[in-house]
């Protein structure tokens, strides 16, 4: 959808600088485990990642279904506080 696309874009965005990967292997079909490296300690600081970002406490157990990144995407996007962008998110201002 259109209005993910800003969405995934900053989740993509938070995901190459916390795990220092380059932003155009983050595809939806990727392996996020293979792709982000993902070790038990790593899993940890994608956890916060998605907490300190997106405003919403994670379940460690959700994750562990998520094979792509495009499930990824999904799972933050389904869980966000809101559906629709909020102006704040969309222009950078959501703190890390």
């Amino acid at each position: 959808m259109k209005q993910e696309e800003p969405i995934i874009e900053k989740i993509n965005g938070y995901l190459a600088d916390a795990f220092e990967v380059d932003a155009s292997l983050l595809k939806p079909e990727a392996n996020i485990r293979d792709v982000l490296e993902l070790d038990s300690l790593d899993f940890v600081d994608l956890v916060v990642v998605i907490e300190n970002n997106f405003s919403f406490k994670v379940k460690p157990e959700e994750l562990q279904a998520i094979t792509t990144l495009n499930e990824f995407h999904q799972y933050v996007i389904s869980r966000m506080p809101s559906k629709e962008p909020n102006d704040a998110f969309l222009a950078g201002k959501v703190e890390r």
